[in-house]
């Protein structure tokens, strides 16, 4: 069957001319179907993309959780943990006498009924202070080991994106001070301050900043040299920018392991620098102090007053540690 040309086709519409700009816009004018709309998109553009990537995310999360949940290691740590945040916060309603007034008449009484963990050299319930002394312990190990991996995240971020002269400077810092054992460090804090929970915060923190800016220096190092980084520059983002709301997001899982395993070591230097002198001091109940006032007694046989305040010291390190290894394990596989 033969075609007729497009303008004899055309010419065949009636009342139509093929010259009529009606034909440019309005295509039923001589007969022809409407142009077909093109199928609607399945992905949704950049927002379906962004959203399957928020899915998987969250499918991850999940399953990391459930994982965590089922170990037992880690199960075992939060139980301990939990323990001792409650005594912490609770701890005052519950204790069955005041941790800081003690009897000369009923000094280093054995453990009893009336006395669980007996009485230390002057007179005070050695039970009672180990339950209130996690509240110090706690608050400053904490907020030491916040403090140091939000200084730590922040110079590691830019030693590790902008490298060079700010890398080598602030590197050769790093292992000038580190080069230090934290002991030392704290006495000379303490020696130009004095002794204080604040200061305890401050060198703590400063000295875990150090370390932590290293493990994350090594993970930004990594991520720097991907595509996304890359796009993130072609768009003009500024460094700040890439930093912190590129880089970051995908570092999280090795600064929420340095920042469990930098809590453990915080509550182990806490307590050795009130042993020393220089940490908690008196008469706020602390368990480093409390093992230094009474240690000189073992000989004498009132090894209660120094065992209780050493067991939760190490239950509690134990307790961080056993969720820091738990986390580790399934956070970086």
């Amino acid at each position: 069957m033969a075609h007729a040309a497009p303008r004899d086709y055309l010419a065949a519409a009636p009342g139509v001319s093929p010259d009529s700009p009606a034909l440019l816009s309005d295509p039923a004018a001589i007969g022809l179907p409407p142009p077909a709309s093109p199928p609607p998109s399945t992905d949704g553009g950049a927002g379906g993309a962004a959203g399957a990537l928020d899915v998987s995310s969250r499918r991850i999360r999940r399953e990391q959780m459930r994982l965590l949940l089922r170990s037992a290691p880690f199960i075992v740590g939060m139980v301990l943990l939990l323990w001792w945040v409650v005594c912490a916060i609770f701890g005052r309603l519950f204790v069955p006498y005041n941790p800081v007034n003690g009897s000369l008449l009923q000094f280093n009484l054995a453990p009893s009924g009336t006395h669980w963990f007996g009485t230390d050299s002057l007179g005070r319930d050695v039970l009672s202070r180990v339950i209130v002394g996690s509240r110090e312990i706690l608050i400053v190990s904490v907020l030491a080991t916040v403090l140091g991996t939000a200084l730590g995240t922040a110079l590691g971020l830019v030693m590790g994106y902008f490298r060079g002269i700010v890398d080598n400077v602030v590197g050769r810092l790093v292992d000038a001070v580190l080069s230090l054992p934290v002991v030392i460090v704290a006495l000379l804090f303490v020696a130009a301050v004095g002794p204080s929970a604040r200061t305890l915060i401050l060198v703590i923190g400063f000295v875990f900043a150090l370390i932590i800016a290293r493990t994350v220096r090594t993970a930004v190092l990594q991520e720097r040299e991907l595509d996304y980084i890359a796009a993130a520059r072609l768009r003009d983002e500024s460094g700040a920018h890439i930093m912190f709301v590129e880089i970051l997001p995908n570092i999280s899982a090795p600064i929420l392991v340095e920042f469990t395993v930098r809590l453990g070591y915080a509550i182990f230097a806490i307590a050795t620098l009130s042993f020393l002198g220089i940490g908690i001091q008196p008469p706020t109940p602390d368990w480093g102090a409390d093992i230094a006032a009474s240690y000189q007694y073992l000989a004498a046989g009132y090894w209660w007053e120094t065992l209780f305040p050493a067991l939760a010291i190490a239950s509690l390190v134990v307790a961080v540690n056993l969720i820091a290894d738990s986390i580790e394990a399934v956070v970086i596989r």
